[in-house]
């Protein structure tokens, strides 16, 4: 069993940033996979980026490439969010999610969920 617990939303101006951070209790955190997805009002939630277990393996949606970035410290048992640049549209509920080993673009292949965290960007 995986808890996941973000942290780090919040209402920020467009153009600003924020770190979203997302702690895992898996005492085997560095053999999971780790994801972050959105769900704005209204939308279907979507996927924004993952790491692989040991970070050599990283993906973006391409509404997100090159402004946002995800890392891991497994060492702290966290996966960070860093957003920069962000737009009205990257407002939504962040999650981020567990899959043991691989990573994937599906968010139906992640095991563990943590409950997400609010990100608003006034224009």
């Amino acid at each position: 069993q995986v808890q996941l617990v973000e942290s780090g939303g919040g209402l920020v101006q467009a153009g600003g940033s924020l770190r979203l951070s997302c702690a895992a209790s898996a005492r085997t955190f560095s053999t999971y996979a780790m994801g972050w997805f959105r769900q704005a009002p209204g939308k279907e939630r979507e996927f924004v980026a993952a790491i692989s277990w040991g970070g050599s393996s990283i993906y973006y949606a391409d509404s997100v490439k090159g402004r946002f970035t995800i890392s891991r410290d497994n060492a702290k048992n966290t996966v960070y969010l860093q957003m920069n640049s962000l737009k009205p549209e990257d407002t939504a509920v962040y999650y981020c999610a567990a899959r043991y080993v691989s990573t994937s673009y599906n968010q139906n292949d992640y095991s563990y969920w943590g409950q997400g965290t609010q990100v608003t960007v006034s224009s």
